[in-house]
Parts: structure tokens; C-alpha cells; sequence
């Protein structure tokens, strides 16, 4: 597998379940670059203890053979050059726009320097009467999101207003367990400068867990230093994508975490852990600074 993305993971996982020997190929320090860095090492100790291999820092350098029946790959590493073989090599290295030598030009739809078009927040092109919506116009390549792009260009079609600033965009890495975030990561804030206070708590410490074995993960919430707003949260573990939309759904109220935290939420259910991970928010004095690393750590 080239890339170790959120598609490359969750075929990784797959093809390992079938029975296949799998190794994953990452350019980068760790799989999937944009998470946090305990995020990605809890994911990567899942999946290794699967029996998938990573090997990370690697730069392919060529490919021998026909996928489908013998390949060699050829990659360099800081501790030197290597060669991997297998019977079949999965490209998942992400996605780029097709959108070349279609004729945009003649109709003044102009692309960006990735090659996608050109939009502004309400999904207009620079050509008059013309739209784009999804993958095409750079927007996150969740098919949810191509959904609600289409609510916007419906909607102002037929006279509405609506935007794509501060959408508030989730995600869902369908591997098992799930790995579900929404809003500010610890990375983020890191990036931004932004004060946050975080809460984590591993899955084994979920009362449903004790029912369903299914310990592996943690919760992971992100909340504003001086406004008690739930600004994030992670969780990888059983049904982390429904855990997710409660989370959401106070962002979106801009809930303090206190309310979520005192809720009664329904026993024996894995939502039922937020009232646990929210206890463990620290006081207002404790923030996490800008220059801070990031644990690698659950």
C-alpha cells in the first residue's frame, strides 16, 4: 500500500482480514500526517498488532512488475534503500483534480495552482452562471461534503445565501475501531495559537466496554481555555462516528462542555463516556501552550 492516508488504512485493514500480508508505504513521519501524533500512534499499534507493517519516512523510488502478479518496490529510508515484494500494489497516495484539457479556459472557468477550479464561498466560478461543487472545487473530499455543496448551490440557485465559511466538517476513518474528529485538533490549536485545555480518556474506561470488550482507543476532547466551548474532539474506538455527531452537535450550539458533561446519557452506551471525559477537562488555569509538543502518547 503507497500511502497512509485514511482510504490506504482502512484497505490495509481490509486486505489484512482477507488473509494478505500487507505492508503500508509512508512518504511521511507517520500515518495519516494530519492528525495528532498520539492519534496516529494509536491507530498505527492497532493496526500493527494486525500483523500490517509500516514503514514510514520512505520515499519510493520504482516499481517492477505487473500488480496482480509480481512486484518489487524499490524505496529509500533514512537507514538506507529497500525492497519490497508482493503480488499486488494498492496506490493510495491521494486524489488530484480532473479537470485538465477539458476546455474550462474557453468558458472563463480558471483553476488554481492545484489544478482545481476556482471558487468563491458561495461555489461561484469565475465564469458568470457557472458553479462547481465537490472534489473538482477543493472542497474536503468527504462525500458529506459533496452533499452539503450541493445544498449551497441549490439553495443560492434559487435565491438563497448560503456559504462555505465555518462549516464545521467531520470525518470518519471506517477502519475497526472507527477513528471519528470534528473541529479543532491539539495540532490546530498548536498551529494557531490557540489556548485550549485537553481531556482524554481511553476507551477501557467506557462502562460499555466491560459489556462489549471493545477497549482498544481513547476519547480525546479540546476545550477553550477561558470559554469552557467544546472547540474538538477525537475518539477512535466502537462506534466512534456516532459518538462523534453528539459532540457535533454541541459545537454547533456553542455548549460549554459542562453541559455535556452533567448530561444523563443512556447506560450501558458508548456516548455515555463523555460524561467520563469531560469530568477530566482541567481547570481554566491550564492551557496547553503554543510551543508545547504534542505527547505521542495515549
Amino acid at each position: 500500500m503507497l500511502g497512509a492516508g485514511y482510504v490506504g488504512l482502512e484497505l490495509a485493514q481490509a486486505y489484512r482480514r482477507f488473509g494478505s500480508r500487507v505492508t503500508v508505504i509512508e512518504p511521511g513521519p507517520q500515518p495519516m500526517g494530519r492528525e495528532d501524533a498520539d492519534v496516529a500512534a494509536e491507530i498505527q499499534r492497532i493496526l500493527a498488532a494486525e500483523g500490517i507493517q509500516f514503514v514510514s519516512q520512505a520515499e519510493p523510488r520504482n516499481v517492477h512488475g505487473r500488480s496482480g502478479e509480481d512486484v518489487r518496490v524499490t524505496i529509500r529510508t533514512p537507514p538506507g534503500e529497500q525492497h519490497i515484494e508482493g503480488s499486488d500494489i494498492l496506490l493510495a497516495a491521494g486524489r488530484v483534480p480532473n479537470t485538465q484539457d477539458i476546455g474550462l479556459e474557453k468558458v472563463g472557468v480558471t483553476l488554481d495552482a492545484r489544478g482545481y477550479i476556482r471558487v468563491n464561498d458561495r461555489l461561484e466560478t469565475t465564469a458568470p452562471d457557472v458553479w462547481a461543487m465537490g472534489d473538482c472545487a477543493g472542497s474536503p473530499q468527504f462525500t458529506h461534503v459533496a452533499g452539503d455543496d450541493f445544498r449551497i448551490v441549490r439553495d443560492n440557485l434559487a435565491g438563497g445565501s448560503r456559504s462555505t465559511r465555518d462549516r464545521l466538517v467531520p470525518y470518519c476513518m471506517f477502519t475497526d475501531p472507527q477513528l471519528a474528529h470534528v473541529g479543532l485538533s491539539e495540532r490546530d490549536a498548536q498551529r494557531d495559537g490557540i489556548p485550549v485545555r485537553v481531556a482524554k480518556l481511553p476507551m477501557s474506561s467506557v462502562l460499555r466496554t466491560e459489556a462489549t470488550d471493545e477497549t482498544q482507543g481513547f476519547m480525546k476532547a479540546i476545550v477553550g481555555r477561558d470559554d469552557d466551548r467544546i472547540l474538538g474532539f477525537t475518539m477512535i474506538g466502537a462506534e466512534a462516528g456516532e459518538v462523534m455527531a453528539a459532540v457535533q452537535t454541541a459545537i454547533l450550539a456553542k455548549l460549554p462542555y459542562q453541559i455535556l458533561r452533567d448530561a444523563i446519557l443512556a447506560h450501558p452506551t458508548m456516548a455515555e463516556g463523555l460524561g467520563s471525559l469531560l469530568e477530566n477537562v482541567p481547570p481554566r488555569s491550564a492551557s496547553v501552550r503554543v510551543d508545547q509538543p504534542l505527547a505521542a502518547t495515549a
